[in-house]
């Protein structure tokens, strides 16, 4: 787990779910691809709904780092592309409903114009680093 910060001198977080810095504990970096909002067949799930939507994207983050023994605690950073900044009260919710201010990882957001298919709202791309004491190999390696 990392443990974040926020030092004095700098503008605060104010109740919204990131930290300033994240202190990177032991353990292996997980890099993940970016996670939108398609099940398991594929299927867009939540179109039209950005809440629905970033769940799905970090319930699929889940899935990938408990392939390896991590859990969303282990994210250490997370890049969030979304479309429309009348969102942004709704994604700030759910990144609190999942991230709680003691693990929370740094963060940044950022407005585009479009996804790779036009019914995505949002995509995370987080970075993990799993400990050593829980860390596995995924039995699917490529």
């Amino acid at each position: 787990m990392a443990d974040g910060f926020n030092p004095k001198g700098m503008w605060a977080p104010n109740g919204r779910a990131f930290s300033q810095g994240v202190i990177q504990g032991e353990g292996e970096v997980i890099y993940l691809t970016g996670q939108v909002v398609w099940d398991a067949h594929g299927v867009v799930v939540g179109p039209g709904d950005v809440r629905q939507q970033f769940e799905k994207c970090i319930e699929n983050t889940r899935c990938v780092l408990n392939a390896v023994g991590g859990t969303l605690d282990d994210i250490v950073s997370m890049t969030l592309y979304f479309l429309h900044r009348e969102d942004l009260p709704i994604i700030q919710e759910v990144r609190a409903k999942y991230f709680p201010a003691e693990t929370t990882p740094v963060s940044i957001l950022i407005q585009i114009p479009g996804l790779v298919i036009p019914e995505l709202l949002i995509e995370l791309v987080p970075i993990a680093v799993v400990p050593y004491d829980r860390f596995h190999r995924p039995t699917d390696i490529l």
